[in-house]
């Protein structure tokens, strides 16, 4: 395996996209879009695939990795890009695979960029929305199609696109895939591919899965690492609140209404948590909103494009979103939970200091999540700079806080405190008096005659017992 230390071999700065040898087409769109000089993870694989090389390529989130793959990608198809509208002339000829639907979107709108001035075609397809409506884009042809796994093995089961002339295959966030269980569907999809194709593999991390996963499919792959496998960004500035579980929602609230709290992603580590902490700042006056697997993709997509255009403030995301998620100058990410894996962090963090900008990283560690630190810096081979919370809540305050929790579960109005009734002392005393019977029911014959009919005790207050003639 070939191995290319980008940090010592590239000078990014001596570097252009015309030194790339990209086309005309290519360098018009990225002046365009004001991109001037490529990153070291581009400056580094775009020569080796337009090589012909399988690649492996490492690098933190927010180096560029999907240009780094998409220009080379459109510099060798573009002899193939055709004018005609039939079908037949646009084949799938090269297959993006990414873990999350927000990702795909991303990648296919870099790509849609880049390709703007080609009459190469894109498309994006993903669940969660109905199969039938990208079915009409997939019958009309494209050179370029981005997918998370399930939804492409849908398509293929229904027979609306055929990968027999696939010639490029991009595993993009490869270690997420195996994180989430992708595995069975990546050996079925590699099945349905032409064996003489190239492949390219990006990560974020090199585990040992991920290294047994490139023997599978790469063919003698260059290896591109631009830093050291697993890291952090040096630009992005970490921190940790040794803070109780009460009392993480005050700390939280303190930092979001702190000068440097802009912009924010705060993670958690389940759905029920991210919708339960949205709320709860939304009642606070915080601009805040939640996105995560159980909301459907439009509400996704509609609460990701009000975070990336100012109207909220705070985005609640779970794990599932850590990786799909592309905000330009992201001033801070926090954690208000410690995800147990600790490749999870790097990924979480990775959102903010993207493209050389500087970020921070704030983590809300309670006593029982300590452990999972002592991993991380594990991981990242450095240790994290901890501050004790000064911030507390009063008990009662705590308790209230839980109850009307609760009751916003469970659908009550929060319009109205409950209140329990004052007890009031009657007007007439005789109301207040204990139960006193008139007749004791042991003073009532038990061998009456049945003839004898007896008047039945009325009880006192509708009168009290009748006189009876003697």
């Amino acid at each position: 395996m070939m191995t290319v230390n980008a940090e010592h071999e590239v000078n990014p700065e001596q570097t252009s996209f015309e030194s790339l040898e990209l086309a005309p087409e290519i360098l018009k769109a990225l002046s365009e879009f004001g991109y001037t000089t490529p990153t070291p993870i581009q400056a580094q694989a775009i020569p080796v695939v337009l090589a012909g090389r399988d690649l492996m390529a490492g690098a933190q989130t927010g180096t560029g990795k999907t240009a780094a793959f998409a220009l080379p990608l459109l510099q060798k198809l573009l002899p193939l890009a055709s004018s005609s509208a039939s079908p037949a002339r646009h084949p799938i000829r090269a297959l993006i695979l990414t873990p999350t639907r927000e990702l795909a979107i991303q990648v296919e709108e870099s790509v849609k960029v880049y390709a703007k001035h080609t009459n190469l075609r894109s498309l994006v397809v993903f669940g969660g929305v109905d199969i039938k409506t990208q079915t009409p884009s997939l019958m009309r042809g494209v050179e370029i199609l981005v997918a998370t796994p399930g939804r492409l093995l849908d398509h293929v089961e229904q027979r609306t696109l055929q990968l027999g002339q696939v010639q490029m295959l991009v595993l993009d966030e490869a270690d997420r895939m195996l994180d989430m269980g992708f595995m069975p569907d990546l050996k079925r999809i590699l099945a349905l591919l032409p064996k003489q194709r190239q492949n390219l593999m990006f990560s974020a991390t090199f585990s040992n899965e991920i290294k047994k996963l490139s023997e599978a499919f790469l063919n003698n792959p260059a290896l591109i690492e631009v830093a050291r496998s697993n890291a952090t960004a040096e630009n992005v500035t970490q921190k940790i609140y040794l803070v109780s579980q009460e009392n993480k929602h005050a700390q939280l609230a303190e930092i979001l209404r702190g000068s440097d709290a802009t912009q924010v992603i705060v993670f958690t580590k389940t759905k029920l948590t991210a919708s339960r902490l949205a709320r709860q700042l939304q009642r606070e006056g915080l601009l805040a909103d939640a996105i995560h697997g159980d909301k459907s993709q439009k509400e996704r997509m509609e609460a990701l494009e009000a975070f990336k255009q100012g109207k909220i403030a705070v985005l609640i995301a779970t794990d599932v979103a850590a990786r799909g998620l592309d905000i330009d100058q992201l001033p801070m990410v926090i954690n208000y939970e410690i995800p147990s894996a600790p490749e999870d962090y790097v990924h979480r963090i990775g959102r903010t200091g993207r493209a050389g900008a500087s970020g921070t990283a704030i983590s809300l560690v309670s006593p029982e999540e300590e452990k999972y630190i002592k991993e991380i810096e594990k991981l990242i081979k450095r240790e994290i700079d901890k501050e004790q919370s000064s911030v507390s809540i009063a008990p009662r305050q705590s308790r209230d806080s839980s109850h009307r929790e609760k009751r916003q579960d469970r659908g009550e109005s929060m319009s109205q405190p409950v209140r329990s009734l004052p007890k009031s002392k009657s007007n007439d005393p005789w109301f207040d008096k204990p139960y006193e019977p008139a007749q004791s029911i042991s003073a009532i014959p038990a061998n009456r005659p049945a003839g004898n009919k007896s008047k039945t005790p009325v009880a006192a207050l509708l009168g009290g017992l009748r006189r009876q003639d003697s």
